[in-house]
């Protein structure tokens, strides 16, 4: 007995202990019982590590993660209490052969989203292994063993962070080695500085040996080993396994990059291009239609591939003439905005010559014509000069100001283009043509396959990104195709030209459905999202080019005589418009979905005290007194409101 429980039968032993399993007395039910080995005792490293085992695993709490219930000492032998599962660990599975791509995918989303967990409190794993890795009975995925995790946040306050924990070489003066060899990252072998991307290389090894049956990376010795993660690269998995989705094999790859730089940014985001391959091989995607299937009545499998890895924001993206090469810009990681080339055969963007700019649309000669030095204008909406450029780089000649969108013709390749002009969107085509003028304003104007209609989206009012989906002939006669859509952004043509799809909800700021309409006006949804995506453009082949958003709009505020400013926010999109005279009370609006299609007017405290819904509609200001709120719902011609506080 070790306090109150119960020894049973020896589980297994490992370089950080004994395990038993063990029944608790108290509670009645069986537990798996780690004890620091007799020899290991009276050395103060192997104690203070296995004490950090015991902080890393309890403070995290994933279904992913091994579960720990308790720590103690019973005659000066630490011991720990987790979990007792049922399984058996993957190197038991591995076995027996190799894993099917499906079933590989299924348990490396599990690791990875117990990994993100991990990050997400800055601790590093650092010995991951099909030994530490478990698959229960009930088919999760379970990470064993924080013994070598590193608590790179202390709670004493040190100066341990993700950023400077450190892993010893194999001569560590106590003989341990931190980290397992044919698993270990280049920043390992080296003993250099390691975080979260370090378990990523890891974690892309052992992903390679559950698809393939064979070790990524394998010597003679273990300096044969070392060496080989060091310089060598695994063969593609395409090449060793037959039906391999390629998806998966540049997955693989991405993580076992020798720079962790060119790895993923982090596990979630790994997680979420695992799960991207699993929705693709789902039922439930395979019955949606896709953009080259002809119609509705026509059914094909959809499949999602993940083109870029990085944080930040992308603004617009385009094929390429030839249907597979993307370009597309974005702002990554807090660096200015850039314009970058993706092709099929690198893993990695090509970043183009071109100084902050957005692109818009790329001829078919292989111009690009590219939005110089954006800047807000409203609703979502970017302006700033217009210029063309060649599309692998070059000075960009300047054309026009105050430009918002553009398109090709894909015939002639003359320019269509939206423009503000004294408070109103003009459409113009060809250039210096006004088409089309807007009280409201104009967005995501594409020309039809065939040259000969211009759709776009007709927004009532400049503030809001609600609109309707419209099209115009080459006289300027305006059709309304759709409903008003509460959010609506992004839209292009179907090849055929017979559809223009387009990214919309009827509440809420997040597009979470693609639809499509026909010039007729039949409307049917095409793919309907968890979460906010912008659609951006379709090849000729019926490719479908995606942006996933993750996007969240808060408060921060400090009430009279405090110092810490506190989180005001209440749902996922509250903006701030008014405080009070006395200033302890805030107005906002709430545009989240759930309030609502013409949104919340809302009151707090200053000192985070609940939300008072008022009513309906944009807020505007309190009067003097604070018993007052002005408002109005985000539509053409709608009153000023006034509603009690």
């Amino acid at each position: 007995r070790l306090g109150p429980y119960e020894i049973v039968a020896p589980l297994g032993s490992g370089g950080m202990g004994v395990v038993y399993r063990a029944r608790d007395t108290r509670l009645g039910r069986d537990v798996a019982l780690k004890v620091l080995p007799a020899s290991l005792t009276t050395d103060a490293d192997r104690l203070r590590r296995f004490e950090n085992e015991a902080r890393a695993a309890a403070r995290l709490n994933h279904p992913n993660i091994l579960q720990v219930f308790d720590v103690g000492q019973h005659e000066g032998h630490p011991y720990l209490v987790t979990e007792l599962l049922k399984g058996q660990t993957l190197r038991e599975r591995l076995a027996d052969g190799p894993m099917g791509a499906r079933r590989a995918v299924e348990f490396a989303i599990g690791v990875a989203q117990g990994l993100a967990a991990a990050h997400d409190e800055e601790i590093v794993h650092r010995d991951l292994k099909p030994e530490n890795l478990f698959l229960t009975a009930d088919g999760r995925a379970k990470i064993l063993d924080f013994g070598l995790a590193k608590l790179t946040r202390p709670d004493d306050g040190g100066e341990g962070t993700i950023a400077n924990a450190r892993t010893l070489g194999a001569d560590t003066a106590a003989g341990i080695v931190l980290g397992t060899v044919g698993y270990m990252s280049p920043e390992q072998v080296r003993g250099q500085t390691v975080d979260g991307r370090s378990d990523i290389f890891t974690f892309g090894a052992i992903l390679y040996e559950m698809v393939s049956g064979k070790r990524a990376f394998h010597g003679d010795s273990p300096a044969d080993t070392m060496s080989a993660i060091l310089k060598e690269d695994p063969p593609e998995l395409t090449v060793v396994v037959k039906d391999i989705p390629p998806v998966l094999d540049r997955i693989v790859h991405r993580c076992l990059e020798k720079v962790p730089a060119r790895r993923f940014r982090s596990a979630q985001d790994l997680a979420f291009s695992l799960e991207a391959i699993s929705t693709a091989s789902s039922t439930a995607a395979g019955e949606r239609t896709a953009a080259g299937d002809g119609g509705p009545g026509r059914r094909r499998e959809v499949s999602f591939e993940a083109v870029t890895f990085s944080r930040g924001m992308i603004c617009t993206a385009r094929f390429a003439p030839d249907g597979q090469t993307i370009v597309y810009a974005a702002a990554w990681e807090g660096e200015p905005l850039r314009i970058f080339m993706k092709r099929a055969e690198t893993p990695d963007p090509i970043p183009i010559a071109v100084p902050s700019a957005d692109v818009m649309a790329i001829s078919s000669k292989g111009e690009m014509a590219v939005k110089l030095n954006p800047q807000f204008a409203h609703a979502g909406v970017t302006r700033g000069m217009l210029a063309v450029a060649p599309l692998f780089g070059g000075a960009p000649r300047q054309i026009a100001e105050n430009v918002t969108f553009a398109d090709y013709d894909s015939a002639s390749n003359g320019l269509l283009v939206v423009r503000e002009v004294g408070g109103k969107s003009h459409i113009e085509y060809p250039l210096g043509t006004v088409l089309y003028e807007s009280a409201g304003h104009v967005s995501y104007a594409r020309l039809s396959p065939r040259g000969d209609r211009i759709a776009f989206l007709d927004h009532p009012l400049r503030i809001d990104d609600r609109s309707s989906i419209a099209v115009l002939d080459l006289q300027g006669k305006k059709t309304i195709l759709t409903k008003e859509w509460a959010t609506a952004e992004g839209m292009t043509w179907a090849p055929s030209g017979d559809e223009i799809w387009f990214t919309a909800a009827d509440r809420g700021v997040s597009r979470t459905s693609i639809h499509a309409v026909s010039l007729s006006g039949q409307l049917r949804q095409v793919y309907a999202f968890a979460g906010g995506i912008l659609l951006h453009d379709i090849a000729k082949d019926g490719n479908v080019l995606l942006s996933r958003d993750n996007i969240r709009c808060g408060i921060l505020g400090k009430g009279p005589g405090e110092t810490q400013e506190r989180d005001l926010t209440w749902l996922d999109w509250s903006i701030p418009q008014a405080i009070s005279a006395d200033g302890k009370t805030l107005l906002f609006e709430e545009e989240n979905q759930s309030v609502g299609r013409d949104y919340a007017v809302c009151i707090r405290g200053m000192n985070g005290s609940p939300v008072i819904r008022l009513g309906e509609g944009s807020a505007r200001g309190l009067s003097r007194d604070g018993r007052w709120a002005a408002a109005r719902t985000p539509h053409a011609d709608a009153p000023l409101v006034l509603l009690p506080t």
